[in-house]
């Protein structure tokens, strides 16, 4: 089976055409794919039928578990589609949403939409009370304000929120820091994968919080562990732009 490797901040995906596949992928074969030490290593698998300039995205998550959307995925998915189709705008389909992507040189901005804010809930998590804001960017996102937080924050919240009796399909989480008016500080901890050095979704869903609840003003810069993205703002939208890149392509026997 053929493959490439992309990252976007050091949020790591591997993207496979499903006509490498005519079975499709499968949870099984996922996890073995992701595996660091018994398959090739990646935060996830971007399954990809492309037609064109446009494509439909399947979003596997590591655990074998499929994702709805993915901001990074999206944009690794559109800049190895534009480089296939020779274009610089791309439209990519994740069932029944569609998203928009333009290549910026270096970066690819990517339109998202809609993004839905929810008002603040309070979610006891047995070891403390917290109020998250729940976004929905085309999958779940549960978005917690701290005035300051660690690695070890997001290891012990990320997981009880992410499985919280509240969230039956489970949801990503974002620690929010917020720095100035147009910067804040994401602590990511995602759905079927955990703590990832960079989220595009989760930085929308977070600069979306941040901008509804006062705490910070659209263009946000969002600073991730791997790394810096931008997010607009703007009527129930947003666009995210960022850097990907290539790392490798190759070939697995595990298909």
């Amino acid at each position: 089976m053929q493959f490439s490797k992309w990252h976007a901040l050091g949020n790591a995906y591997l993207l496979v055409e499903r006509a490498e596949t005519p079975g499709g992928l499968g949870a099984d074969l996922v996890r073995r794919l992701c595996n660091p030490h018994r398959g090739i290593g990646a935060d996830g698998v971007l399954e990809v039928v492309p037609d064109g300039s446009s494509a439909a995205v399947t979003v596997w998550n590591p655990d074998g578990s499929q994702a709805e959307f993915s901001g990074n995925g999206a944009r690794i998915a559109a800049r190895w589609l534009a480089d296939r189709a020779g274009a610089r705008e791309v439209t990519l389909r994740f069932d029944d949403r569609a998203a928009t992507a333009r290549i910026r040189e270096d970066d690819v901005e990517l339109d998202v939409e809609p993004v839905v804010v929810g008002e603040p809930e309070g979610l006891d998590l047995h070891i403390e009370r917290v109020t998250f804001t729940p976004v929905d960017v085309g999958n779940p996102h549960a978005v917690v304000r701290r005035d300051a937080f660690d690695e070890l924050d997001v290891q012990r919240l990320g997981p009880l929120v992410e499985c919280h009796v509240r969230f039956p399909g489970r949801t990503n989480v974002q620690l929010v820091q917020p720095l100035d008016d147009h910067r804040i500080r994401v602590g990511v901890w995602e759905r079927g994968a955990g703590a990832t050095p960079a989220s595009g979704s989760s930085a929308v869903a977070a600069a979306s919080a941040a901008v509804a609840n006062g705490w910070a003003s659209s263009p946000v810069t969002v600073e991730l562990p791997g790394g810096e993205l931008v997010v607009v703002v703007r009527d129930g939208r947003a666009t995210l732009v960022g850097p990907v890149g290539e790392i490798c392509r190759g070939e697995t026997a595990l298909g």
